[in-house]
Order: C-alpha cells, then structure tokens, then sequence
C-alpha cells in the first residue's frame, strides 16, 4: 500500500513525537509512503479568519503538489487539522466548479494545477481501515496484556466528516488496541471536544472540557490520542486540572503509533517518548513487567 505522506507543521515542532512513530509505525506495517515534496503549511486554524480563499488556496497547494508526484496512493495525514483542512478543499471543490476555477487561478503563480482527484485520509482511516487486526497481531512483540487504554479520538479527525467512522460513537481504534493485546477502558468521553484552541482565548471553557475528559480517563493506564491539539490539551495541563478539581487527575497520554510502537518492540528513541509531557512512573513500571 503507497501512501503521501503529509506531516504538517505540528508534527515537525511541537509534535515530533507523533511524526517519528507514525513513520515507524508505518514502516513496521509494511507501508509504503513517501512524504510530499515541497509541502507549506495547510492554513491551521488561522488562515479562515483572515480569508477563505486564502485558506482553501493554502490547503490545495499541498493537493496540487501530491497531484504532480503522480504517486499511486492516497494522500495521508496524521494531524487531525491539517486532515480537515485538506479534506474540506476535497469536498468543496466537488460542489462548487468556481471555487475549484479560483484556487487554480492562484496556484498558476507557482505554475500549479488542482485537478482535485487526490484523496485525503486520516492516519486513523489508513490504520483502521487497510490493515487487517490479524496481521497487525503478528506484528506484536511485546503483547500489551493488562494495560487499559482509553481512546479519545476528538473532533477533527470525525467531525465534520464521518468517512470511517461513526463520529458520536467511534470504535475505530477498539480492533487496534485489542490486537496489541491491550483492553479498552469503557467510557463515553471518546468523541467529546478537548477545547481545541479555546485553551488559548477562553482557558476556563477548556481546562473544564480537557478536565471532564482526563478525569473520567481514571481507571486507565493512559489515553491514546491521533490529534496534536487534543495531545497538548490533555498532557500540557494535568497539574492545573488537578488543583481546580481538587484530586489529581493526572494520566499518561500517548499517541496511538506509539503505542503500537511499543507493542511492535520499537524503542523508546525511536518512539521519542522523552518528548511526550505526560508519561508516569506508575505507566513505565507496567511496560517493563509486562
């Protein structure tokens, strides 16, 4: 299976963690991708609220670069809002021949076409979806048996776009986990919002949404995620959570590759847990018996 690999800014910066053992997750795996050349920035969150133009001309240069490479794969992403961004440029230009016209007319400055014919998937989709839990079973090296994981999924990945998955009651990752041979915690926290940004204008509204989430995590060994927003939410913030609540809510938070990773025998470089801000002595003790 051939794959463009789209990283995005998050995941070489704040996210390099999530880069490496998506690669190496992959890898092991036996996919085959290579990243897009050339990629820019999709737009974030910022780009809207200055231009919508501007935001789907950001998103489909990347498209219109993973077009030219004439690469037999589908288009993969990791961050949960760089997949949005792009896959919102996949959907309307669909619907609407004049935007498509608009952005082309912008991208004729680099000499850049968007035919729109590339497609645009989530790392979650690809792993969920083109890999059999059986295979991914025979990968396992190090069987994950009496860890309980709680899969938080967040919005962006489903949200608005349901192409994989049910996105008020996402089971996607429940067939991974099991097949790394860990159990899933039970909640009903998996699809509910962090507060994305909110974390940066309206803190109060997030550290209450982030805090519902890690708080109803308890009974688990840690929590996998697949957004970097969502990571940074959920392990950037603990120590406050706690003392607004009055207990400590405090849990490791993992990126889903790396804990397959982990499962895979891969090691702790290449996972590059040390950049992860919420790993516990309780979690780590657990790995090593296991």
């Amino acid at each position: 299976m051939k794959y463009i690999y789209y990283p995005g800014c998050s995941l070489e910066g704040t996210a390099q963690e999530y880069n490496a053992s998506t690669q190496a997750a992959l890898q092991e795996m036996g996919a085959e991708f290579v990243e897009l050349e050339d990629w820019t920035c999709c737009g974030a969150s910022a780009a809207e609220a200055t231009s919508y133009l501007l935001s789907m001309v950001l998103a489909a240069r990347n498209l219109a670069l993973g077009e030219k490479m004439e690469v037999d794969g589908d288009f993969l992403i990791p961050c949960s809002a760089c997949y949005l961004n792009l896959r919102r440029v996949e959907d309307h230009v669909k619907r609407d021949d004049t935007l498509l016209a608009k952005i082309n007319e912008a991208l004729e400055e680099e000499e850049l076409h968007y035919n729109g014919g590339i497609k645009v998937r989530h790392f979650l989709d690809v792993v969920a979806t083109d890999f059999d839990p059986e295979d991914i079973k025979l990968l396992v090296k190090k069987k994950l048996s009496g860890l309980k994981v709680a899969l938080y999924y967040g919005c962006q990945a489903l949200r608005p776009y349901s192409d994989f998955d049910d996105p008020q009651a996402p089971t996607c990752m429940e067939p991974l986990i099991q097949a790394l041979g860990a159990q899933v915690h039970p909640w009903a926290m998996g699809a509910k919002c962090c507060g994305a940004a909110l974390m940066t204008t309206k803190k109060d509204v997030a550290l209450e949404l982030t805090g519902a989430i890690l708080e109803a995590a308890q009974g688990a060994d840690c929590v996998v995620t697949v957004c970097p927003m969502c990571q940074m939410n959920l392990e950037a913030y603990q120590g406050s959570i706690s003392h607004i609540r009055g207990k400590d809510v405090g849990i490791s938070i993992l990126y889903l590759p790396q804990l397959m990773g982990m499962a895979f025998g891969l090691s702790e470089g290449e996972l590059k847990l040390g950049l992860n801000l919420a790993i516990t002595r309780e979690f780590r003790d657990k790995v090593e018996t296991l």
